[in-house]
């Protein structure tokens, strides 16, 4: 038998081997050593093994070798949950959590945030309420980084009740449980929700981080809060915290959807790293400021400075084109799209920027020729794109031809019928208005056809088009 200090060393210089090895043919040399000298039980090993495994990918490798112990114990089986929960196979996290349940190793309050995770990246609410069932019954519930985990459980699968019941319970609550609810709410698109959480979390004295603000700035962008948008950027300014890319990137989002671009383009300009997503902050904002010259000379200086653009760059920049009638310049840029310039050829959303510049300067039938020819089927946005452009410039019988194409797409929307109703009606067709309000009744929709609030707005298609 090998004395004892044998092993110590042995096992030692395997670590500082683990420590530094990096490539997948040393992992194995060194798991052939484990094996063989039968240390892969050790748990100073093991965190090392399964951690250098990780940082290589070969996290699979780690699993195959600890699935060879029958009970192996809690601090591995955490280990290897928390190195699969970093990976694309969450599921093996979770699997290795069922395991031990098999094996009766009982977890502890550092299992459960990884396998919260990894119902988390699934999504999958149903077995995160069984798994925090567990946590009460073992005791671990008053853990905050459980709490914490299980509020990101259920505000990545959209259920901000159970949420908010778990956020309630909870009786000391961080920087991260507010984030938490802050990015849950804005996810689930409830940006009043979301903002009035960040003001409580003023109220309670916890201080923001820069993830909070990030995803503040959003629901501030998202409902149109430029007062509170003001705020957050004084307090970054008073942090005296420097505008990475994220952080700016948000706030250039926020002030271009505010209709404040002036103060957006300010925070381009202090910014030292910028990336496409940056630029493309920027360029949409100049789109719904309808500063299409602006846009079409900071999209050539993108170019010009080597930043790749993207498929929604191009999509802002023709939207610029649009709302300022730059036809011919809006032409051009779809054309280099088509010459496949940047990489990728021209999308659905491209072909509805092209449509909205041809039928919202009046080129109707330009418009219709795009919308025959074009290698897709024409979607929500081209026929609302071409609607808005055959009203603005009165062409009747053309709008009536979108107006039923798009109850074809959403035969449950009523702004549809609303509009082809009150399109019959100053054609004089009277018995067409009426049967359209009987295809409304057939269809369960009640929305009083006499009333215009209801109408689509002349910039819908385009703010829908610049959402990404």
């Amino acid at each position: 038998m090998r004395p004892f200090s044998h092993l110590i060393t042995a096992a030692n210089r395997l670590i500082n081997l683990l420590e530094i090895c990096n490539s997948p043919s040393q992992i194995y040399q060194i798991q052939a050593q484990l094996i063989v000298q039968n240390l892969y039980p050790d748990t100073d090993i093991a965190y090392h093994f399964i951690t250098a495994c990780q940082s290589l990918g070969l996290t699979d490798s780690a699993h195959l070798l600890y699935s060879q112990i029958q009970t192996p114990n809690v601090f591995i089986c955490n280990t290897l949950i928390k190195a699969f929960s970093h990976t694309q196979c969450p599921l093996k996290s979770i699997s290795i959590y069922t395991q031990m349940h098999k094996n009766s190793i009982l977890p502890n309050h550092y299992t459960f945030p990884f396998v919260l995770k990894a119902f988390s990246d699934l999504r999958d609410l149903k077995r995160g309420q069984c798994v925090h069932n567990q946590i009460i019954k073992m005791g671990h519930f008053n853990d905050i980084y459980v709490q914490n985990s299980l509020l990101n459980v259920y505000a990545s699968g959209g259920n901000m009740d159970l949420c908010r019941k778990v956020f309630d319970e909870m009786p000391q609550r961080d920087v991260v449980s507010w984030t938490v609810m802050i990015t849950g709410y804005r996810e689930a698109g409830k940006f009043d929700d979301a903002l009035v959480a960040f003001e409580k979390m003023q109220y309670a004295g916890e201080v923001p981080n820069q993830v909070t603000m990030v995803n503040a700035l959003s629901a501030c962008s998202s409902f149109g809060a430029i007062d509170m948008g003001i705020w957050i950027h004084g307090f970054i300014k008073r942090r005296g915290w420097a505008l990475d890319v994220i952080l700016g990137t948000s706030l250039i989002d926020m002030y271009g959807k505010c209709g404040r671009i002036e103060e957006g383009l300010a925070v381009f300009q202090s910014m030292k790293e910028k990336n496409v997503f940056t630029w493309n902050a920027l360029i949409k904002g100049l789109a719904l400021a309808k500063s299409g010259q602006e846009a079409v000379w900071w999209f050539s200086r993108m170019v010009q400075e080597g930043v790749k653009p993207d498929e929604v760059t191009l999509i802002g920049v023709l939207c610029a084109c649009s709302h300022s009638g730059l036809v011919q310049m809006g032409q051009q840029i779809f054309s280099t799209i088509l010459d496949g310039i940047y990489g990728f050829s021209p999308a659905i959303k491209h072909y509805a920027c092209l449509v909205d510049l041809f039928a919202g300067s009046g080129y109707l039938e330009e418009a219709f020729k795009i919308i025959k020819e074009m290698p897709f089927e024409p979607t929500k946005p081209v026929w609302g794109a071409f609607l808005a452009g055959c009203r603005a410039h009165g062409n009747l019988e053309l709008s009536e031809f979108a107006a039923w194409k798009l109850i074809e797409l959403q035969p449950e929307n009523s702004s549809y019928y609303v509009v082809l109703s009150n399109l019959y009606a100053l054609m004089g067709r009277w018995g067409d208005v009426e049967k359209v309000r009987m295809l409304m009744k057939e269809r369960g929709l009640k929305k009083n056809l006499g009333s215009s609030s209801i109408e689509l707005q002349p910039q819908d298609h385009v703010h829908e088009l610049l959402a990404q």
